[in-house]
């Protein structure tokens, strides 16, 4: 806590009387100042004790002096008596009282020299206080860091250091300690304004200071206080922000090897690899559910798909994973497998489900493409669910025999295929959202998580490769059954 002038007025030996500013002494004292300059303005950086004799000043010219030293910023005047004055004038006095200005008298047998070393030892201190601070305070962050914490605890523990609230906010939500989530919102405006960096401004009584986080994905610091944070708590914050953004990627990293497992499993049991697949499902996520299953395919976008996983993770008697636009949700045929993946699916919004049951373990590849076709007849559709068993029950498909169907929309498609395996592209499935969005390039790009120009490119591509025109009609219908049936 920094030296005020009523602490440096409490020790006796100075012999320090107040004149003005009885009212003003919790002002801290950044540094002591002895000058006989009439217009020190120059050096000084507000916040300083000034020391004079009052060598240069009498009753006309001290008004001026104090006004002066007011629009300075210092934090008060000590006056040394004895010996250019015997008293301190009575213009600076009556000026000072009129202007705020504290006015300290020195009595002559007080050397300035006593002043500033009192000051001086008072300062050392406080920065020794502030820098163990700190460093107790980089302890216990990172300590919960470190441990079962995570980013959770590291945002509990810099709140109570800091004695106010915190905000982690990314693109997908936020998380917050205390009443910091009803702050989510006007945060969130705040943070369209800043692009990197930090930014502080003043919410509901308390000054918040945000700060982005140096992470792959936008994320974004906020930390509330009653009061200006202090150099320790400045220090605090970004140590706070460090940590975080270590955690995060480092749970970033985490998480995508996890998923990348759980697809990595999924193509195992599409190539008939099933005991290789259980094993591995075994291992790392316990029993797997008994066959035969329920199969649902949960179609939606890029961030969709990573936070519907989100929600279906620690669900023990559900397997689930990504697959090409796709999650994929397996259960225990007969069960509520259904109604767990569309209660996941609410909570982040529009996807669209379809549903195989049952599906014994050696039809597993095809059932994944049945659920898969579903989903996307829903999406067409409007509607929350289709059942495969709706969807092959209608439209050109159920007239051809799955097997000529099937080679010939291999045939068409064997272009795009070898484009798409050669890791070029993915000229496929632009093609078929393309095609569910009845060509409408914003639409079908938001839903690729892509530009539209990308996808321009890509059915450029397709079109070249296929050697068909793709604003025919015809053409366009003839493509949407291939893609169905192979």
């Amino acid at each position: 806590m920094a030296l005020t002038l009523a602490g440096l007025t409490a020790e006796r030996p100075l012999g320090l009387r107040v004149l003005t500013g009885e009212d003003l002494l919790d002002r801290p004292i950044g540094w002591v100042h002895p000058t006989e300059l009439t217009n020190p303005q120059a050096f000084l950086e507000g916040g300083e004790l000034l020391l004079t004799t009052g060598l240069a000043l009498d009753e006309e010219t001290s008004p001026d002096y104090v006004r002066r030293l007011v629009d300075a910023g210092v934090a008060g005047l000590g006056f040394g008596v004895g010996l250019s004055h015997e008293f301190v004038p009575r213009a600076l006095v009556s000026t000072a009282a009129e202007v705020g200005l504290p006015v300290l008298e020195v009595p002559r047998e007080t050397p300035f020299i006593a002043i500033t070393r009192a000051v001086s030892r008072a300062v050392a201190a406080d920065e020794y206080a502030t820098t163990v601070r700190i460093g107790r305070a980089q302890q216990e962050l990172t300590r919960t860091a470190v441990g079962k914490g995570g980013p959770a605890g590291v945002l509990r523990k810099l709140a109570k250091l800091v004695d106010g609230w915190a905000l982690l906010l990314d693109t997908a939500g936020a998380e917050g300690t205390g009443s910091a989530l009803s702050y989510a919102d006007e945060v969130r405006e705040e943070l369209k304004q800043l692009r990197s960096g930090t930014r502080v401004f003043a919410l509901d009584g308390h000054e918040v200071v945000l700060q982005t986080l140096p992470t792959r994905a936008r994320r974004a610091l906020a930390v509330g206080t009653p009061e200006p944070l202090d150099t320790a708590g400045r220090h605090v914050v970004n140590t706070a922000v460090a940590l975080l953004s270590l955690a995060l990627e480092q749970d970033l990293k985490l998480t995508h090897a996890w998923r990348s497992l759980r697809t990595g499993v999924v193509d195992l049991l599409a190539a008939g690899q099933h005991e290789l697949a259980l094993g591995v499902m075994t291992t790392a996520w316990g029993d797997p559910p008994e066959p035969p299953w329920a199969v649902v395919a949960l179609v939606g976008g890029p961030a969709q798909r990573r936070r519907v996983g989100d929600a279906l993770e620690g669900d023990g008697s559900l397997f689930f994973a990504e697959s090409g636009s796709a999650v994929l949700v397996i259960g225990k045929s007969g069960g509520d497998v259904l109604d767990r993946a569309l209660t996941a699916a609410a909570t982040v919004g529009p996807m669209y489900a379809g549903l195989v049951d049952p599906v014994p373990l050696e039809n597993f590849a095809v059932a994944a493409e049945q659920a898969d076709l579903a989903a996307r007849a829903a999406e067409a559709d409007g509607k929350p669910l289709v059942t495969y068993a709706e969807h092959s029950a209608r439209g050109l498909l159920s007239l051809i025999d799955p097997v000529v169907a099937r080679i010939y929309g291999e045939n068409l498609l064997a272009p795009l295929r070898r484009h798409d395996e050669s890791g070029r592209g993915d000229l496929v499935e632009s093609l078929r959202t393309w095609l569910e969005h009845h060509g409408h390039w914003d639409v079908a790009a938001a839903r690729l998580g892509v530009h539209r120009h990308t996808l321009r490119n890509r059915i450029r591509k397709a079109e070249e490769l296929l050697g068909r025109d793709l604003d025919s009609p015809g053409v366009r219908a003839e493509l949407w059954v291939a893609l169905q049936a192979s």
